[in-house]
């Protein structure tokens, strides 16, 4: 069939456009609907997909215009339509649109849909044969041949069809079990920067982070590894799909700040509160939220006596500036997040009890990515279309060989790493296919038999190591005789040999030190300055 996929939303349109050609379906694409009006043809393409809102014309525009050109009558239009776009869609079937498939679009609706209007032509055509006939001698004869030939054109064609359904990527497996569900268009895709998800288990979470969306006065607090995509989320629950949504997202890292500026950064400070301040007081990141969203980034690091004041905030929606008398009202929305076990530190007395039962109400875990493998790809090959369409590099394909070796790896940074790994790549190659030799940076890691840096926490390090090892280095310091022993170079070496005893989990490494993680932190940041 010749299709036109007319959507702005170049990641989604590319993964359907790619999977239709594997079917053997001719593909125009564009990302507008003045564009797509320029592009028409009568009596050429059998199937139009268009989204509703768009730039320069909408797609309700968009069948208005072709309905009114010669032979736009007959070609059939299906819209991509979010809930709150519903009505427009069900407007547009008074213009004779064929059909709407809601958002996220899934990969299989679109294939079904195209399976009816074949099925369509095929009996509109046996009703042009029936009708050719002359004579009841004639066309009862007609009626049984040409039944006989539909039927096995249209068995001829639908086996076809299916069989390139299942076949299509020349591998012998069944695209709708496959690598249809890992097309970013197959997925699930949630809020303004349409976040890519492809498993049940994140579909719930961003349900219910809709749910907590619409309701203000419900504190969340998102727990999960570093990377593992929770301010996405804290961002998703803020914004939601609203457009119009312009009220405030501030955030602050509860790890990056010292204990004795915490109070003044949060809250602001009143004119005079101390030696050195601003004349006129200066207002904190709550004032600064102003209704909207406070986003409390490592919220374990937070000093204690700073989280008796957050319950406060919480509880009773006002706070006090350093040095202020004046009590201020506020209605923002507070999110926290950690990837430390708070349950933890609240047994250690290092975390509020109170505070974390108020904050548990609308908790969200968001499991690490090695816990839900089957993103991996999908996640891969929408960061590869995203990355190489902005930066206008040719990378679009994942070889089966580097599909191993993403497979392979434990990703101990999660999503931010899996990103971080394809815009390199992206970056240091222009070929169309990305290669096993493209991901040198971590498939030195992937050793056969699945073994990588995960099997740090069960035993054996990055470079295979056992703990009982490392821990040997650790302590088989030589110390060098003479003056000017450099004790940071060894501090910088355990911490080095820390991390990657702990799977380069920083919570782990923290504990096993006996340190802070902000203490920890600020040995990292020296790390990096040298």
């Amino acid at each position: 069939m010749n299709i036109l996929i007319v959507d702005d939303d170049n990641a989604s349109r590319e993964s359907i456009s790619i999977f239709l050609k594997e079917l053997g379906h001719n593909i125009t694409e564009c990302s507008d609907g003045l564009s797509a009006l320029k592009k028409f043809s009568p009596n050429y393409y059998d199937v139009i997909f268009s989204d509703i809102k768009m730039p320069l014309m909408s797609g309700i525009e968009l069948v208005k215009k072709i309905r009114s050109l010669p032979g736009g009558g007959d070609v059939n239009i299906i819209l991509f339509t979010g809930f709150s776009e519903t009505n427009s869609a069900i407007e547009a079937l008074r213009y004779g649109v064929y059909d709407y498939l809601l958002k996220p679009i899934n990969i299989e609706e679109v294939v079904s849909a195209i399976e009816r209007i074949s099925q369509f032509k095929l009996l509109k055509k046996k009703n042009e044969l029936l009708s050719a006939g002359s004579g009841r001698q004639t066309k009862d004869s007609g009626d049984s041949n040409s039944e006989t030939n539909t039927e096995q054109t249209a068995s001829q064609s639908d086996g076809g069809r299916q069989e390139k359904f299942r076949a299509a990527d020349g591998k012998n497996e069944q695209i709708t079990s496959g690598r249809a569900k890992r097309l970013p268009g197959a997925g699930y895709s949630f809020g303004l920067n349409k976040i890519g998800v492809f498993s049940d288990e994140m579909k719930k979470i961003f349900s219910y982070a809709k749910m907590l969306h619409e309701d203000r006065s419900i504190p969340v607090l998102i727990e999960g590894e570093t990377g593992s995509g929770k301010e996405m989320v804290a961002q998703f629950i803020h914004y939601g799909d609203c457009k119009e949504n312009r009220l405030p997202f501030v955030d602050i890292n509860c790890a990056c700040i010292s204990a004795n500026l915490f109070e003044s950064e949060l809250f602001g400070y009143a004119a005079g509160a101390f030696t050195g301040g601003l004349d006129k007081g200066q207002p904190g990141k709550l004032d600064l939220a102003g209704g909207g969203t406070i986003f409390l980034d490592e919220i374990g690091d937070m000093p204690l006596e700073m989280q008796a004041k957050l319950l406060r905030v919480i509880q009773e929606k006002e706070y006090y500036r350093v040095g202020g008398l004046k009590k201020i009202k506020t209605d923002l929305r507070i999110i926290c997040a950690t990837n430390m076990r708070l349950e933890e530190l609240v047994l250690n007395a290092g975390f509020r009890q109170d505070l974390y039962y108020r904050l548990n109400v609308g908790r969200i875990y968001i499991p690490a990515l090695r816990e839900r493998r089957e993103e991996i790809l999908p996640l891969a090959e929408m960061f590869l279309a995203d990355i190489s369409g902005k930066k206008g590099k040719k990378l679009r394909h994942i070889s089966r060989g580097a599909e191993n070796i993403l497979m392979a790896y434990d990703w101990p940074g999660n999503i931010r790493q899996l990103r971080n790994v394809i815009e390199r790549a992206v970056f240091m190659y222009d070929c169309a296919s990305l290669e096993p030799e493209h991901l040198d940076v971590i498939s030195k890691s992937v050793r056969p038999g699945g073994v990588n840096q995960r099997a740090a926490v069960n035993g054996i390090d990055g470079g295979g190591r056992t703990n009982e090892t490392a821990q040997e280095e650790i302590c088989d310091l030589k110390l060098p005789a003479g003056k000017n022993f450099p004790l940071n170079d060894h501090i910088y070496s355990i911490i080095k040999k820390a991390l990657i005893l702990n799977g380069y989990n920083k919570t782990r490494t923290a504990e096993y030190l006996n340190i802070t993680r902000r203490t920890l932190y600020s040995y990292l940041k020296h790390i990096e300055n040298k």
